[in-house]
């Protein structure tokens, strides 16, 4: 397993335990994405990851309604990537980014992974969970995100105004802050 399969495996995973722990009433709970209940997290990620690789070729199946079953929706996604980044030449295919042409596996890395990543942390709020992220990843997280350039990460909405925090806040809670999230 390549070290991207691995590291998409390791936060996908901790993705999916809080999607399969998700109370039945749950699914509607308000999150901290203005507007975005539990389901509309999944739903987010079900609808574009397809979309956006289905548009570079990348054939998915029928993804199931997260409206019916957001943890099968979710399951399928997420396999379907796992399935991609595990053949070479599926995951050496180029990718067209807004930010340039990669391969798919460096496209998952940076775009997928993060997402699912950050997302994990608004699922297990908007669900009462564990809201521990991935210690190793939310370093690299970090490094990404003080890295470029605010007017890039806050275009089009992908993050919320960055919020104030004490100079002695721990390392999530200066991610989440950045990313525009209270912790």
């Amino acid at each position: 397993m390549s070290e991207i399969a691995e590291r998409y495996e390791r936060i996908t995973r901790q993705f999916t335990d809080r999607v399969r722990s998700v109370a039945a009433g749950a699914w509607d709970n308000a999150s901290p994405c203005e507007g975005w209940t539990a389901r509309d997290i999944v739903g987010h990620l079900t609808e574009w990851i397809p979309g956006f690789f289905g548009a570079q070729g990348v054939q998915f199946p029928e993804v199931p309604s997260v409206q019916d079953d957001p943890v099968a929706a979710w399951e399928t996604v997420q396999a379907k990537i796992a399935k991609a980044l595990a053949d070479p030449a599926l995951a050496g295919q180029p990718v067209e980014t807004p930010f340039s042409t990669q391969s798919l596996a460096e496209t998952v890395d940076m775009i997928v992974t993060g997402d699912v990543f950050t997302h994990t942390w608004d699922l297990a709020r908007a669900t009462g969970q564990d809201e521990a992220l991935d210690s190793d990843h939310l370093q690299r997280m970090l490094a990404a995100v003080n890295s470029m350039p605010d007017e890039a990460l806050r275009a089009d909405g992908m993050f919320g105004p960055r919020i104030d925090v004490s100079g002695d806040a721990d390392d999530q809670t200066r991610f989440l802050a950045y990313v525009g999230r209270r912790a």
